[in-house]
């Protein structure tokens, strides 16, 4: 294969099998918030294969026709059982590729994604092909721009599976034969293209310059069409819901959905920094609520109230061939800081080891840039000092100068955890000062700080009445005839 090469119609009918990996780029990763352990795969039909400058048809019925860049890989000669050092030389080119697929079909062959990634034209790719000799596969760059305005751009600098295992993986199964096409996944930034939409994709490699010799594949132009042929009734139908919406563009702001009210209102949270936690957890028990606390921490600073939303992080113990596969890269203690927003505290369950760190002061600038609320771990902090030195509040069981994988390794996020001997899930509202930590229900909280709200206007009364000489008997708690003194007292105030 020269540098580079058109592709044309043999190409496509080469390809005896096109096979897409579901995530592999960290900011994926991020935006559909998982991470794989391993590559995972689906088939796409050779079928569905289409040269650049064409048209792709969204079905009739349906709403979201998700486009996605990607980087494909054509096999240049059989592979079977290969090592991954000799993997890249199997590859004989390099193409942009983009992986279609109607989201509103998704949940009759989801996994499969037959029905919604394997309709005719829906893996255009070209519109040239990179001799794989020529290029560094870990030095190449993937755009999108959709009615030219840039949609996607990222590098495969730091995939979370090297082209060259992505090959050898295959190979350990199946036969990849010359022709075969790999689309090796997609950045953030993919979305839902509509009909007259302009899709473009490009491939290069900006470490060669920007001279006329550059490597580059070219613009993958596809343009979107209506269906007109509704899909027929014996088979499965369009069905679509606001989660798909978000998943499919992006976001629910692209969507145009309604962002979901948050259970922690302003106004909600106005009225519990208003109270004392020590009423918040007495209402609580009062409710049979009393494994509510978060015990045995010490925070980094005093006279600080906090309330926010749970976000929840898992440690578990190390394992060393478990901590290789979830300690390194973009792991889910990265993943938890990166991702969390304005208002929210972090949780950690760290299992009250304290014999290493859980955090640093590069996690805990960035969690306070994010807006972060507080951070909370039943563990150590490393960098103790320099934590304690910003204005963002961090409970910890103590300071420790180890590093996190002496002890622990980051596992999953947004899950329901146990920190400090209370049980924490995301949602859950989180009310801390010096006195303590208290974990929320958040079905209970408009009810239990409107009682903590009249407990502590009964409590000013009581302590007016101690300071005035009275006898707590029967005035703490009240009596009925301290509860009528307490009426006309609460009329007079109103």
């Amino acid at each position: 294969m020269s540098t580079s090469s058109t592709a044309t119609p043999e190409t496509l009918a080469q390809a005896g099998k096109v096979i897409a990996v579901h995530i592999n780029y960290p900011s994926r990763a991020a935006e559909r918030g998982r991470t794989p352990e391993q590559p995972s795969y689906f088939l796409k039909p050779s079928s569905s294969l289409a040269l650049t400058g064409g048209t792709v048809e969204r079905p009739a019925g349906c709403e979201l026709l998700g486009f996605e860049g990607e980087i494909a890989l054509v096999i240049g000669k059989t592979a079977r059982r290969v090592s991954v050092e000799d993997a890249w030389s199997y590859v004989g080119g390099v193409t942009a590729s983009n992986d279609l697929g109607v989201y509103d079909l998704r949940w009759a062959d989801k996994g499969s994604n037959l029905r919604s990634k394997g309709g005719d034209g829906f893996t255009p790719v070209g519109p040239a092909i990179l001799d794989a000799a020529t290029v560094d596969p870990a030095a190449l760059r993937i755009r999108t721009w959709v009615n030219g305005e840039l949609a996607q751009d990222d590098t495969t600098a730091d995939l979370l599976f090297p082209f060259a295992q992505l090959v050898a993986d295959l190979s350990q199964l199946l036969t990849l034969e010359p022709g075969d096409m790999i689309l090796t996944g997609t950045p953030a930034g993919a979305s839902v293209a509509v009909p007259g939409d302009v899709v473009e994709i490009e491939v290069d490699s900006p470490a060669t310059g920007q001279s006329s010799n550059k490597l580059s594949t070219g613009r993958l132009t596809t343009i979107v069409t209506e269906g007109t042929t509704p899909l027929a009734p014996f088979g499965a139908q369009p069905k679509i819901d606001d989660k798909q919406r978000e998943e499919a563009w992006g976001s629910a702001e692209k969507a145009g959905l309604t962002p979901k009210q948050p259970t922690l209102t302003p106004e909600l949270k106005a009225k519990l920094e208003s109270v004392a936690t020590a009423t918040l957890s007495s209402q609580m028990r009062a409710r049979g609520l009393n494994n509510v606390s978060i015990d045995g921490l010490t925070g980094t600073k005093t006279g600080r109230k906090v309330v926010g939303t749970a976000r929840t992080l898992r440690y578990v113990p190390n394992r060393e061939d478990l901590f290789k596969t979830h300690g390194g890269g973009y792991n889910a203690q990265k993943r938890a800081i990166d991702s969390v927003r304005e208002g929210e505290v972090l949780v950690m369950e760290a299992r009250g080891e304290k014999g290493t760190g859980t955090l640093g002061d590069i996690l805990a600038l960035r969690a306070m840039h994010n807006g972060a609320a507080a951070i909370i771990t039943d563990g150590g902090v490393r960098d103790y000092s320099t934590v304690a030195s910003f204005d963002l509040p961090v409970y910890c069981a103590n300071p420790h100068p180890a590093v996190l994988g002496r002890r622990h390794i980051p596992w999953d996020t947004d899950i329901t955890i146990a920190c400090g001997g209370s049980t924490v899930q995301p949602g859950d509202i989180i009310v801390a000062d010096d006195d303590g930590i208290l974990v929320i229900p958040p079905a209970i909280a408009e009810e239990l700080v409107e009682a903590c709200i009249k407990q502590e206007h009964q409590e000013e009364f009581i302590a007016e009445m101690v300071k005035a000489g009275h006898s707590v008997d029967g005035l703490y708690p009240m009596n009925a005839a301290w509860k009528e003194k307490y009426e006309a007292w609460a009329a007079e105030q109103a």
